[in-house]
């Protein structure tokens, strides 16, 4: 059997389903968190006149995008390890997987730069749509959209975790390119081994020329004019 380090097609199939699902569970969890740091503090706080502002807007929404490609890239997964088969679907595959680690490499680096500012500033910039000096008359205030005795805590909170994910999905995304390249390589492997079987199949026999012919008949008949 055809094989590429100690996997056969049957468990590239198994690891390649397995690898499929944890990107798809841990591409939504991101989508999530994502989805809710934006829409609770994020939407009122990005302006583009703040560059720090403006760089956690482009870093969470980097990071949404990035979860979208690991789903695409565990959907692939579980495609591919149903149907072997098709090329372009084990290149396809590749260039997700490709994209989706340098995609969470960036978005990682990011939040480490938006959570260090963060700190650096002490979360003045996320209150900064809050007009009250007060932190603590500003929950009962209608001019602060957002409870900011909370909002420092969960947004690093939700941070820290999407930091968690992003390293999972940058994990998970290189074994599905290195899964993707050696299913590549067992597809030319055996597609070789074929044509070699093939080969030697079809291999012409060598028929003997007239002289060779003519010098065996005479030799039976020396042979049986001796008998």
């Amino acid at each position: 059997m055809c094989q590429v380090g100690h996997l056969d097609p049957g468990s590239h199939r198994k690891v390649l389903m397995k690898t499929g699902l944890i990107l798809l569970i841990v591409g939504h969890l991101n989508f999530i968190t994502g989805a809710l740091v934006h829409g609770t503090v994020l939407r009122f706080v990005v302006t583009a006149r703040d560059a720090t502002s403006l760089h956690y807007g482009v870093t969470n929404t980097a990071s949404v995008i990035a979860a979208l490609l690991t789903i695409s890239c565990g959907v692939s997964a579980l495609l591919l390890s149903r149907y072997l088969g098709p090329a372009a679907l084990k290149w396809a595959l590749l260039a997700l997987s490709a994209c989706s680690s340098l995609c969470c490499l960036c978005c990682l680096l990011g939040l480490l730069v938006a959570i260090g500012l963060t700190l650096g500033n002490e979360g003045r910039v996320l209150l900064a749509p809050c007009s009250i000096a007060n932190i603590a008359l500003a929950p009962v205030s209608r001019e602060c959209p957002f409870d900011p005795t909370r909002v420092y805590s969960s947004t690093l909170s939700l941070w820290a975790m999407s930091l968690l994910l992003e390293a999972m999905e940058i994990f998970f995304s290189i074994r599905c390119l290195l899964l993707t390249l050696g299913l590549l390589h067992l597809g030319r492997c055996c597609r070789g081994m074929l044509r070699r079987k093939v080969s030697l199949q079809a291999a012409p026999v060598e028929s003997p020329a007239p002289g060779q012919c003519l010098g065996l008949l005479r030799l039976d008949s020396v042979e049986v004019a001796r008998l």
